[in-house]
């Protein structure tokens, strides 16, 4: 009997051990043991992912630079094959001081501004119509606006202001020629595209007349067509150059 008694709390102190055993190995089961990158392998990471970054965009900004100077390319080009014949023309009567024949390019509606600076002053820069072109009176004094540097009025004949901001370098055999590009670049504000809006510039542009002056002395005319009509006229005669 004192058996009985004496295996029944052996039997009842397994089954406890059993059972807490089983527990413990259960939770130890269930946790979960998480690595930590260290720290040199995490800045080797980052630095290989932001190397690997910059490269793309360098190399993104670089497509893009090249697709815009193929746009550029392609948009002068095209410019070009619309208006180059008409500019050439209107350039050459303007060399050969051709009033009746530069008079048939001027738009019949607005007429032609004559510019002797980059700045197109729609106030003080005179306005002709083709017919007042055609039939200039060649003595007659105008005021054309004032002189860089000594703000002086320019009063000149036709014929003056021809020789002085129009004609005032052989234009036709220029070294550089834009369409829709500004290639003269001075201290005066070059607002052209400003007032004529919807319009096609061609400069004419010497980067520079003698050497000793390294490039200080250059000269730019631009001539502005628009579009009437299904014909391209002439509204602007722009001179540039190098102003104080």
């Amino acid at each position: 009997m004192k058996k009985k008694f004496l295996i029944l709390p052996v039997l009842t102190v397994s089954i406890f051990a059993f059972v807490a055993c089983s527990t413990l190995q259960l939770d130890t089961d269930d946790v979960k043991v998480i690595d930590k990158p260290k720290t040199e392998d995490k800045i080797e990471q980052n630095q290989g992912s932001g190397t690997g970054q910059n490269k793309d965009d360098d190399k993104q900004k670089s497509d893009l630079n090249e697709k815009g100077e193929v746009l550029q390319k392609d948009t002068e080009e095209y410019i070009k094959s619309i208006i180059d014949d008409r500019a050439t023309e209107v350039l050459t009567a303007l060399k050969d001081y051709d009033l009746k024949k530069l008079s048939q390019y001027i738009h019949p509606d607005k007429g032609v501004r004559f510019s002797p600076y980059g700045y197109v002053d729609v106030k003080e820069n005179l306005v002709f119509t083709a017919e007042e072109i055609e039939s200039m009176d060649e003595s007659k004094v105008y005021m054309w606006g004032y002189y860089d540097g000594s703000g002086e009025p320019i009063e000149l004949t036709f014929p003056d202001y021809h020789k002085r901001f129009i004609y005032d370098e052989d234009f036709i055999n220029a070294d550089e020629v834009g369409y829709n590009k500004v290639l003269g670049h001075g201290n005066s504000l070059n607002n052209s595209f400003e007032v004529y809006k919807n319009s096609i510039i061609v400069e004419y542009h010497f980067p520079g007349i003698d050497p000793q002056y390294e490039g200080m002395d250059w000269r730019s005319l631009r001539l502005v067509f628009e579009k009437k009509s299904d014909q391209w006229y002439i509204v602007g005669i722009i001179h540039d150059q190098w102003t104080i």
